[in-house]
Order: structure tokens, then sequence, then C-alpha cells
């Protein structure tokens, strides 16, 4: 269990509406987890395609709480961007974690693991795991 400081969730993709999307239907799975931050950081700032480190930088600065920051990314720029922002040590909030996790099926897990009031490591696995999830 985490010490009542909420884990905070990032979902880092190319795309404003994706990231949102993912956001919107992790947290409905949930039951709303209205007590977990949830921020989507899609896009450039201006539109359009792409990864921004500032977005990443704001959204993870907004999920946190205290309890940790997973980050969820889509593909290629976006796992790169995070890496570098979590490299340059002062970017992203302390104890912001890159959770290597299929993007949406993680989210869900992530954030369903999150209301409980896990914390960052048991989200973390509950994301990872989530590569194991078969459909067939």
């Amino acid at each position: 269990m985490s010490d009542g400081k909420p884990v905070g969730i990032v979902l880092v993709s190319h795309s404003a509406e994706v990231a949102a999307s993912v956001a919107e239907l992790a947290k409905g799975l949930a039951g709303g987890a209205e007590a977990v931050p949830v921020a989507a950081a899609g896009g450039r700032e201006g539109g359009g395609l792409g990864t921004s480190a500032e977005l990443i930088s704001a959204a993870a600065a907004s999920a946190d709480r205290g309890g940790g920051v997973a980050v969820l990314t889509d593909l290629g720029s976006a796992v790169l961007t995070v890496k570098a922002l979590l490299a340059e040590g002062d970017e992203l909030p302390e104890g912001t974690r890159l959770v290597d996790a299929p993007f949406l099926e993680g989210a869900v897990a992530a954030v369903v693991t999150a209301a409980t009031g896990a914390g960052l490591d048991a989200v973390e696995a509950a994301a990872t795991e989530a590569y194991g999830y078969r459909k067939v």
C-alpha cells in the first residue's frame, strides 16, 4: 500500500485525442476513479501529431500528488522524450517512472490498481502484467 498519497498516471501519445480517450476509458472502467489523478499528454503544443516535452512535464506535474507518477507511452518518440526528461533529472516530479506496458491495457490496469490505493510498485506491476492479457 502507499502512504495515502495517490499514484498519478500520465498517458503520453502522439495524438492528443488518443491520449485523452485512453485516459477517459481507463477512468471509466475503474468506476470513475476520481481519486486517481490521470493526465493526458498527447501531440504537440500547437496541435498535430508528435510528442512534446513541455506537455509531458506539465501533465506529470498536474498528476503528482506525492505517491509517484507512472508514465505510459504509446511508441517511438514518446518513449525517447520521457527517457530524456527522466535523464535531465529536474523536468519531472520526484518518483516519476516510465512504465513498460501496453498503452491501452496498461493504462486501464494502472488506473484500476491506483484506485485501490496501491503504491507505485504495484501500479507498475499491474500495468506491466497487461502484456500477458490474452484475447483468444
